[in-house]
């Protein structure tokens, strides 16, 4: 019996064996050779952190050891862009023997371009080439609203997904079976990838790779965490939340898998039950929603607000106050906690994403942009479609976005996410001595009170009274 030619399986932000769909499918056809490209020049352009490629590459370590055992070997490439990918892919099957490619879709506007373009050359050489939809629970578009528009509101787009998930669950699918040795060997994997250094092994002990310590931490999360999730996934001083994020982005833990275990918990309800397994059920579709809007709205990809009006905003030019804010020196306790944590840790609990953002674009009235860029250089989860998404809902200038009138005040919101001050102790040793009546609006420093911190570089009634008169006159959205 002859044996089916060799296909190639491309892995990008699908760093797992189990339910990935380009791999069990490229596996069904028959033997596979994976191959991950590393672009070090292009992950620079699109403000990659080197937390996040050093969390790359330590999966890859851990991906490599699951395909050995199933004697999938992983190829190593390198290219100085992605306009390099479809020749780089078409020498290594020639390499191989391969005569098919499989892969799962990603959704920036320059993924999709050179996607399309790896298509394009593999059909033009009559080779197979296969797609997938693997990052996502739908086909972005798939789920319209009743005029055949995508949806620029969440709330309505969830009840479609709700709607379309009671229709049919995605079912996850298992690891792809054993294959018979190819001879084809592994090459060898980086120490790291050029430009990008090692994390630190305090922050790698935070992040440890592989799907086992996924699926650790999602049933950690499941059977402890999830039943109060949604009283305390806003506390900052609590381990409250999935912290699955990193995991999700790089494809090391699936949406369906995640889907999964919280119905499992919440006895197969979406939209009733626990509502702790609700809340996150909604966050999931949080993050479907903004891959969805990333395709159908190619503008946000452009640095481009969502709501078109807003391009109009008058934001300052203000070096010193956006550097003490990157810096986690802008006086405000909440804010510069937050900065401290991703700059050490490369990760920000969600609720002070909002709180730093919310800060920077209207108390500071400094571009969003700034911030988005500044996050996804630090981020070990930065994810283009969530992380656009989450600034432009706080900078007023996105789809579903906070009504340019809500302005966060940070010394109230630190009341409640932080309340007895331990999450300000713990990031900020300057003020750990202070009493509970102080640590969220420090005294001034004095002879009296010589504390090592800034006083606050913006006064917060008056900032956010100048965001609400920069937005008011814009007109409205087209």
């Amino acid at each position: 019996m002859t044996q089916p030619p060799l296909s190639l399986c491309w892995l990008r932000a699908d760093l797992r064996v189990s339910d990935n769909r380009a791999l069990f499918h490229a596996a069904e056809r028959g033997p596979v050779v994976a191959v991950f490209i590393a672009t070090p020049s292009t992950w620079k352009e699109h403000d990659d952190a080197p937390i996040k490629v050093d969390f790359w590459l330590r999966n890859l370590h851990a991906l490599s050891s699951e395909l050995q055992k199933l004697n999938i070997p992983m190829l190593i490439l390198e290219a100085g862009s992605w306009s390099e990918c479809p020749e780089l892919l078409l020498d290594c099957a020639q390499e191989v023997g391969a005569e098919a490619l499989f892969f799962n879709n990603e959704y920036g506007l320059h993924e999709q371009a050179r996607d399309e373009a790896v298509t394009s050359a593999w059909q033009s050489q009559g080779y197979l080439c296969e797609r997938f939809t693997d990052q996502l629970l739908f086909i972005p578009g798939s789920l319209k609203t009743q005029a055949g528009g995508m949806f620029k509101v969440y709330s309505q787009f969830r009840r479609r997904a709700y709607e379309a998930l009671h229709r049919q669950l995605p079912s996850r699918l298992p690891p792809p079976a054993a294959q018979v040795d190819t001879g084809i060997q592994s090459n060898a994997l980086p120490a790291h990838f050029a430009g990008y250094p090692a994390a630190s092994e305090a922050q790698q002990r935070l992040w440890p790779a592989g799907e086992d310590a996924a699926q650790a931490r999602m049933q950690y999360f499941c059977e402890q965490l999830l039943e109060d999730y949604e009283i305390d996934r806003d506390r900052s001083d609590l381990d409250g939340t999935s912290r699955l994020s990193p995991y999700l982005a790089a494809g090391v833990l699936s949406p369906r898998q995640s889907l999964h275990a919280a119905l499992q918990v919440n006895n197969g309800e979406f939209d009733s039950g626990n509502p702790g397994a609700i809340s996150w059920i909604n966050e999931l579709l949080w993050r479907e929603f903004y891959k969805h809007i990333l395709v159908c709205y190619p503008r946000v990809s452009r640095h481009r607000a969502f709501r078109p009006n807003t391009e109009a905003v008058a934001w300052r030019d203000d070096s010193q106050a956006l550097n003490a804010w990157k810096q986690g020196q802008t006086g405000i306790p909440i804010v510069d906690a937050a900065m401290q944590q991703l700059l050490q840790t490369g990760w920000m609990h969600n609720r002070l994403r909002m709180i730093s953002a919310m800060f920077l674009s209207k108390n500071l009235l400094i571009d969003w942009r700034e911030g988005e860029r500044w996050f996804m250089q630090h981020l070990i989860d930065g994810d283009l479609a969530a992380n656009n998404g989450g600034w432009q809902w706080s900078a007023s200038t996105g789809t579903d976005s906070a009504p340019y009138f809500r302005v966060f005040n940070p010394l109230n919101q630190s009341l409640k996410c932080d309340p007895d001050g331990s999450f300000i102790r713990t990031w900020l040793p300057a003020l750990a001595e202070l009493s509970l009546r102080q640590i969220h609006n420090p005294p001034r420093a004095d002879l009296l009170n010589p504390i090592d911190y800034p006083a606050p570089i913006v006064d917060l009634k008056s900032s956010r009274q100048r965001a609400i008169n920069a937005f008011r006159h814009l007109g409205e959205p087209v």
